[in-house]
């Protein structure tokens, strides 16, 4: 009993990771924060075997970029959609005071055929961690959201709420017992005085029938 009840402390415990990452991912992608750094999922094996398919990456804006970094930039048709590849040339016009890059996915034969705008990167990856692109992609859409958020912060709120009320029935019960113990406490103290106070009267009774007889 006492392994099960550890296996399902530790499932609790990693089901609660997995919410805070989930929620933690989606504030990440969707919205700015000051920390200003950015979660986005891979969804091709362009970079592989460098970044695979359905890693999670974490992304940060520089304020230069150089030949070898890896960044991740807004297409030109969609700024939705972003693109994850590696920096293989930096071209700086002096007279436009602009900066672009020719990148190239690690896993491609050519690079892209077009030059990225400086101002179109999003930043530069930090970090990749496999395969956790996938809930967070999932969780993006309705079933996603229901299956991996919903549901298991309800079981979660609900296992809270009966833990709570578990610990207050065993708090009322504690407090009702300490009551009865005092009470008989206060009883039996009351009754032992009651003792001394009739044991004086009884012995000068003792004694009155004792003259009487003489």
């Amino acid at each position: 009993m006492k392994i099960f009840k550890i296996l399902a402390d530790l499932i609790y415990a990693l089901l609660i990771a997995f919410i805070i990452l989930i929620a933690l991912s989606l504030v990440l992608t969707k919205f700015n924060t000051p920390i200003q750094y950015k979660l986005y999922t891979v969804q091709s094996g362009s970079m592989e075997p460098t970044i695979k398919v359905g890693s999670l990456i974490l992304v940060k804006p520089q304020t230069e970029y150089q030949k070898g970094d890896i960044v991740n930039y807004r297409t030109e048709n969609n700024p939705d959609k972003t693109v994850t590849h590696r920096i293989i040339e930096v071209s700086k016009d002096i007279d436009l005071n602009k900066i672009s890059f020719r990148t190239k996915g690690d896993a491609n034969n050519t690079p892209d055929p077009e030059l990225i705008d400086s101002s179109r990167v999003t930043g530069k990856v930090f970090l990749s961690l496999p395969y956790l692109g996938y809930p967070v992609a999932f969780v993006k859409t309705q079933t996603g959201l229901i299956v991996l958020i919903i549901i298991p912060a309800t079981l979660i709120i609900y296992s809270e709420i009966m833990n709570i009320k578990k610990e207050t029935e065993e708090m009322i019960k504690k407090s009702k017992a300490k009551k009865e113990v005092s009470q008989k406490q206060k009883a039996n103290e009351e009754e032992s005085e009651e003792k001394v106070v009739l044991k004086p009267k009884l012995d000068m009774t003792k004694k009155k029938k004792t003259k009487e007889n003489d």
